[in-house]
């Protein structure tokens, strides 16, 4: 299948021929019908399968075909989770509105919020924006939504995991209306809040699922290596980017005073290294990934800020120093490399705080990984021990039972009826009706004679 089976605008087939694209991605072969039918569309495909065009082309054809709702209100709205991946998107965006009359602009958080406000007023028709500064602008009623066609969720598991949920649900209500199309791509669909999400956001979509989350990535090879602790992952590290050659690297730690305190030891080493976490200032951050992407820096560290979507075709070897909490975390990280038919490497670091994360990695892939080591450099640690449930000792379980019998045995016996009389000396609250005594009543020991 082509490009061209799509009847797209000719503007459109021009600006993906400029860009070197030939023939459309499995993603896009499925998605493109359903998106360019006007319908509701859940999708998921492995990262760097080419999704970010399976919306863009539906976008823009929407756009250059149709009339417009309303004169003042965008048109179209991409959430992205992250600023790296929203301005990769919007550089994209871009690329394909060159030659038309439309405007597009991105709203990002880290950027000045008056610059953003004015460029709203200049009713653009396309906007690339993460949910929370969005949700901002929505607030203090700088731009609206009631005439919005296009609302695209990319990564939208991401933006669920980032705690993002309100913002979406803000952002739906102020474009809730019938005509309005979602586009919702998620690494994986098998997720409970996805699909809730899902339910509230979108009508009767129709699903698409290019490989599981899962699936074998075949263009990338796999290797884990056991370290003691952090000096001998710090060796590890060093040796394999002394004695392996690759292109650019990137290096995934888990914490962001871990990326300056390493790439701060990588650059004492020769490495020309860069770090990137999420408390820099969006203009520091754009700075650095155009420098890494121009090859200007050959090592980036950095957080997860980084692990999905960036679409560097340099990097051939990605290294996750500490291993992600979450194991479709592991997927993205290791898919920065290996794209576009691309061969690629991709080494974990595990050590004893790493193995759990590690395990859940293996249990999610379905995968048992083989351990790689290095002459000299081999590692003592071998994993840890499965937890393993303690089974109660006979004491403990007779102990167990007798605490059972008294729980039962005091429930089922009656509670003693109340006797209210005065009883040595203590009053407890009913005074005693006054009654001659029977001539044949019985004394019982702490009774008193009635007078």
């Amino acid at each position: 299948m082509q490009f061209t089976d799509f009847s797209l605008d000719q503007r459109l087939l021009q600006s993906i021929k400029h860009m070197g694209i030939t023939e459309p991605t499995a993603i896009q072969e499925q998605a493109l019908p359903i998106a360019l039918a006007g319908k509701d569309l859940m999708a998921s495909s492995k990262t760097g399968s080419g999704k970010t065009l399976a919306f863009l082309l539906p976008a823009l054809q929407r756009v250059i075909s149709t009339r417009s709702l309303s004169k003042r209100d965008p048109r179209v709205l991409i959430l992205l989770p992250t600023r790296e991946l929203a301005h990769q998107v919007y550089s994209q965006l871009r690329l394909l509105v060159a030659n038309t009359q439309y405007k597009a602009i991105s709203v990002l958080g880290g950027e000045n919020f008056n610059d953003q406000a004015k460029a709203l007023a200049k009713e653009p028709h396309f906007i690339v924006a993460t949910p929370g500064r969005i949700a901002d602008h929505l607030e203090q009623k700088h731009l609206f939504l009631n005439g919005l066609e296009l609302l695209v969720l990319d990564e939208a598991d991401r933006m669920l995991d980032l705690g993002f949920a309100p913002q979406l649900k803000a952002i739906n209500d102020a474009a809730d209306h019938k005509r309005r199309q979602t586009l919702m791509f998620s690494a994986t669909l098998d997720h409970d809040e996805i699909n809730d999400i899902a339910a509230t956001l979108l009508k009767n979509p129709a699903h698409v699922a290019i490989g599981a989350a899962h699936s074998e990535h075949n263009d990338i090879h796999q290797r884990i290596f056991l370290c003691d602790h952090l000096d001998h992952k710090e060796a590890l590290l060093a040796r394999l980017l002394k004695d392996e050659t690759h292109k650019q690297v990137i290096i995934f730690t888990a914490t962001r005073p871990d990326t300056e305190r390493l790439a701060a030891k990588l650059t004492a080493q020769g490495f020309a290294t860069a770090a990137l976490s999420g408390d820099l200032k969006q203009a520091a951050r754009n700075q650095i990934m155009d420098q890494f992407a121009r090859g200007q820096q050959q090592v980036l560290v950095t957080t997860d800020v980084a692990s999905r979507g960036l679409d560097l075709l340099n990097v051939s070897l990605v290294v996750n120093f500490d291993m992600p909490k979450f194991a479709e975390e592991y997927v993205h990280r290791i898919g920065r490399t290996g794209r576009a038919g691309a061969k690629g490497d991709a080494i974990s670091l595990v050590g004893p705080k790493d193995w759990d994360n590690f395990k859940k990695v293996q249990v999610f892939l379905r995968k048992t990984f083989e351990i790689s080591t290095i002459p000299g450099l081999e590692a003592k640690f071998s994993g840890l021990k499965s937890k393993a449930k303690q089974t109660p000792t006979k004491r403990v379980a007779k102990a167990e039972l007798a605490k059972g019998k008294s729980k039962r045995t005091k429930a089922a016996t009656p509670a003693p009826s109340r006797d209210k009389r005065f009883i040595t000396g203590v009053d407890i609250g009913d005074a005693p009706m006054r009654k001659k005594p029977a001539a044949a009543k019985l004394l019982q020991d702490n009774d008193t004679e009635e007078v």
